[in-house]
């Protein structure tokens, strides 16, 4: 859209403060403490565009579920991704579970999703 001048915007050079400050607050984290916070992050962006997209498309029930979908998708993908790695036995273990609970979360939204088409 905006590369076809159908908007009446340019993009952006540089980052926001709000989005500075994030990024300088990645910067100084490191192992555990990045992931939580990289991943605390990622979610409210996550809804912030879902917000978007619904101010957008009318706040369409059906398409705020697709972009709820889309983000399950996103975690699913995570947790397999995890699964693949060599993880110790308690570790597989709370993986497996917390990925079990994103599959059911998945599901729920796609069975919303298709009952608001």
């Amino acid at each position: 859209m905006v590369q076809s001048g159908k908007v009446g915007t340019s993009v952006p050079s540089e980052l926001d403060s709000s989005h500075q400050k994030m990024l300088d607050k990645l910067n100084g984290l490191n192992g555990a403490e990045f992931t939580k916070q990289y991943d605390k992050d990622q979610g409210s962006m996550h809804r912030a565009w879902t917000n978007i997209k619904a101010t957008i498309t009318g706040k369409s029930e059906h398409a705020v579920l697709a972009e709820c979908e889309r983000g399950e998708d996103a975690a699913k993908a995570a947790y397999e991704a995890a699964l693949q790695k060599s993880l110790p036995a308690d570790v597989r273990a709370l993986v497996e579970r917390q990925h079990e609970g994103v599959k059911a979360n998945h599901d729920r939204v796609r069975n919303l999703r298709n009952a608001a088409a």
